[in-house]
């Protein structure tokens, strides 16, 4: 049974060593390009632009290590928007819009949890059948208009600074609220991935389902928990994402099921499961949002980013296989 990244074998710690190589190769290479890419607002914009995904990402990690996946963050993403900001402009009080927000992904995750762990669905088709059911309901809500103009107070967790709670303080006040909500979020994670039993039956479930039933864990739960974490995350960055762009829209959160998955197979977590780590899906999202950040300086298409980050998957995957076979 496995216990962790750490004992999961050397395959594990190899690729999440070489995406943490491959994000300084990147760095190194965009700081010789353009002269902008150190600065200090740069980094701090390819932090805040990568805070959604990377939230996500948090989650579908839990997800993926069972050997499952969650195709329906992206549409969860936008029907957590679009309830919140329907609640926000029906009832106007903050908190309230905040839960719906929240709960509202926990609960689309929860259902999706079930239906795999005690129902036997396929991961792929509820979760493929639940992107279709939310991104529908959020058509239905909005009659496909957005729902825009929100309080300040309502986009802090998505656009607001630490000055807003600790007053104007150099260097640190200046600082988005949102790159404080990525630390937190990543530090529970891995709280929970690395030092919690919860972590090492996650991991063990990815490797040996039927095993770890037979050694007295109740792997449904634990399968439906990871989903229910993959979707609380995902309504929390529905409200991150809402904030950003000061819109709930039936549209957001598009292709962002992708972008999630990309950053945690670039990180070094197993599509077959069992294996990775919470640490390597930073990194995996770091080295998207470098790469993105750089083709922007560079002024280049922003269509060539998607063929960039495909390629990138695909090599992740290749390398992935070819260890797996190496250590077979």
């Amino acid at each position: 049974m496995s216990g962790s990244g750490r004992t999961a074998g050397k395959s594990p710690a190899w690729r999440k060593a070489s995406a943490l190589l491959g994000l300084i190769g990147l760095c190194a290479i965009m700081s010789i390009v353009s002269d902008k890419f150190l600065s200090a607002n740069n980094l701090m914009n390819i932090l805040s632009q990568i805070a959604v995904v990377s939230i996500v990402a948090a989650g579908m990690t839990f997800v993926i290590l069972t050997g499952g996946i969650d195709l329906s963050v992206g549409s969860v993403i936008g029907l957590a928007g679009v309830l919140s900001g329907h609640a926000m402009r029906q009832v106007g009080n903050i908190p309230l819009a905040v839960a719906v927000c929240v709960l509202s992904g926990l609960i689309m995750g929860v259902i999706n949890g079930y239906l795999i762990a005690y129902q036997k669905l396929p991961a792929f088709v509820a979760t493929l059948g639940m992107m279709s059911v939310a991104r529908s309901i959020c058509f239905i809500i909005t009659q496909g208009k957005p729902i825009s103009i929100f309080p300040r107070e309502f986009r802090f967790f998505g656009a607001g600074y630490l000055s807003d709670l600790i007053g104007d303080v150099p260097v640190v006040g200046a600082t988005p609220v949102i790159i404080l909500e990525i630390a937190i979020v990543f530090a529970v994670a891995w709280f929970l991935l690395a030092q919690r039993p919860f972590g090492r039956y996650i991991y063990s479930i990815g490797s040996n389902e039927n095993a770890t039933r037979l050694a007295g864990i109740d792997t449904d739960f634990h399968k439906l928990s990871a989903y229910a974490i993959c979707g609380l995350l995902t309504g929390f960055a529905g409200l991150l994402f809402m904030g950003r762009i000061n819109s709930a829209h039936p549209t957001g959160g598009v292709s962002y099921e992708m972008n999630a998955i990309a950053a945690v197979v670039i990180g070094g977590t197993s599509l077959a499961g069992g294996s990775g780590s919470i640490g390597g899906t930073l990194i995996g999202a770091l080295i998207m949002g470098v790469i993105s950040n750089g083709l922007n300086l560079l002024n280049v298409d922003s269509y060539w980013q998607g063929v960039v980050l495909g390629v990138a998957i695909i090599l992740a995957v290749l390398v992935d296989i070819k260890s797996k076979r190496q250590n077979a």
